[in-house]
């Protein structure tokens, strides 16, 4: 390990205890990926109370420290993970909660840098891609140790969903969503298949549909079902908890797994300076690559349109 040499790879904290947050850090004890982790939130009673909940569950899991904690608690976490913001209320678009939670980030990303330098950030809060930009600005870090979630939830729905369709192990089924984490992220049809086999053909050996307006159904399933878990019960929380667990496994263990997080893209895809879900190689130093999958001209058009949608609300910051 190089950049972040002066971190404890097994340390990590969470700022911001609501319900992402707290189930983030449910599922990392759950994993015994870190052995220490810090929480911290501006309701320190909620920090507080969620670190003392976590911490009678030890006896289930692995040996693991679980305190909540202040800024001066991160100078050695080799991962910072923040939920902090306003959450998404039914009828909001993830992009309606940019001016507050900039406002919000403007304060928190200063305190990190302050006491860490060397940790990998990874953004959660919405809306997910600008977030990630403005945490790359605000902190001035390399772009390879800014890392927003992304579009892996994303993906992993459109897994879940295909598996489903063709009735098969979604683990088995390699697709990809791309572009913005919201209303204009695009499922990457032509690259897409089961286990080697291509989606279509996949679809003609076993009877399955093929037909776009199934594929189009499927997607577009994939890009609301945030607004109709939020309309059933709120918040969506335990998903996202373990996509962003099966990020920090591949930071922590350096797997260089690919996963579409959301990283500063310079030049992929003709796309310069702005953070979007694309699939990276994911190791021990955050993002190590970008990989330019090939799309079919609609799909690069449609990954050009989620591009330019994200600068329109960057230059309204």
């Amino acid at each position: 390990m190089s950049s972040n040499c002066g971190v404890d790879i097994r340390k990590c904290a969470i700022i911001g205890c609501g319900f992402v947050g707290a189930s983030i850090a449910f599922r990392f004890l759950e994993s015994g990926l870190f052995s220490e982790m810090v929480l911290i939130d501006v309701n320190k009673d909620k920090s507080e109370g969620e670190a003392l909940d976590l911490a009678h569950g030890i006896p289930f899991t692995r040996p693991m420290s679980i305190y909540s904690g202040s800024y001066d608690d991160l100078e050695d976490c080799a991962v910072v993970v923040i939920t902090a913001g306003g959450a998404q209320k039914p009828g909001q678009t993830r992009t309606d909660l940019v001016d507050m939670n900039i406002g919000i980030f403007k304060k928190i990303i200063p305190e990190i840098t302050k006491r860490n330098k060397d940790c990998i950030l990874l953004v959660v809060s919405n809306p997910c891609d600008v977030l990630t930009y403005a945490a790359l600005k605000i902190s001035g870090f390399p772009a390879n140790r800014v890392i927003g979630s992304g579009t892996v939830l994303d993906t992993a729905r459109l897994k879940y969903l295909l598996g489903n369709h063709l009735d098969v192990d979604p683990r088995n089924v390699h697709a990809f969503i791309i572009g913005e984490h919201g209303d204009s992220e695009l499922a990457v049809w032509s690259s897409a298949s089961v286990s080697g086999v291509d989606l279509r053909e996949f679809c003609r050996i076993f009877g399955k549909s093929s037909d776009e307006s199934v594929f189009r159904g499927i997607y577009e399933d994939v890009r609301d079902s945030a607004y109709e878990i939020i309309r059933k019960k709120s918040a969506t929380y335990y998903a996202i908890a373990m996509a962003v667990e099966r990020i920090c496994e591949c930071i922590v263990r350096d797997e260089h797994s690919v996963l579409t997080v959301s990283s500063l893209s310079n030049g992929h895809y003709g796309i310069d300076d702005i953070c979007l879900g694309l699939p990276a190689v994911v190791g021990r130093e955050g993002v190590e690559k970008l990989l330019d999958i090939p799309l079919s001209p609609e799909e690069q058009s449609a990954l050009e349109n989620s591009a330019s949608e994200m600068r329109q609300y960057l230059s309204k910051i």
